[in-house]
This record gives structure tokens, sequence and C-alpha cells, in this order.
């Protein structure tokens, strides 16, 4: 199973969307510097995440959200999850 995921840094006021097989190990890899984009915080919490069968589905979901290029339909994803 892989997921495309939405984290949140509430430091840097920023939203950063990936995906992965293993959500709890890539959300630790963020709040500990693995990661080189969002090592410049360690306070990033998981706000969406969706699950999809393989790896490329997981892909395309995350360039078609990163297209849109809008905070407002992120966090319009965000508050539709509940």
């Amino acid at each position: 199973m892989y997921h495309l995921y939405i984290i949140y840094s509430v430091k840097l006021n920023r939203y950063y969307i990936g995906h992965t097989e293993n959500l709890e190990k890539r959300l630790f890899e963020h709040n500990n510097g693995i990661s080189t984009y969002t090592s410049k915080a360690s306070d990033w919490e998981l706000k969406y995440k969706e699950a999809f069968v393989t790896r490329e589905e997981s892909h395309k979901r995350e360039r078609e959200i990163k297209k849109k290029k809008s905070r407002v339909y992120i966090e319009k994803l965000i508050i539709s999850a509940g």
C-alpha cells in the first residue's frame, strides 16, 4: 500500500506534499532532518493522506496536487477529510 500525504509545519507555516510506502518512517525522517527539504523544521504534522495500491497512482496524485500550486486547495482537502 502506498500513501499520498500532506504534512504541515507551524514553525515554517508551510505544507509539504509527498508519497511513500511507509508513512510512519517517512514522517520520522521529515522530523529528524533526514529529508533535506523539510530539515529546517522538526514539527511536521500529518494533516492528510490517501491510500493507493501502486506507487504510480500515489505519485500521479502527488503531481496533481502540486500542479495546482494552491494552498487554498490543500487546505480544502484537509478540511474535507475531517
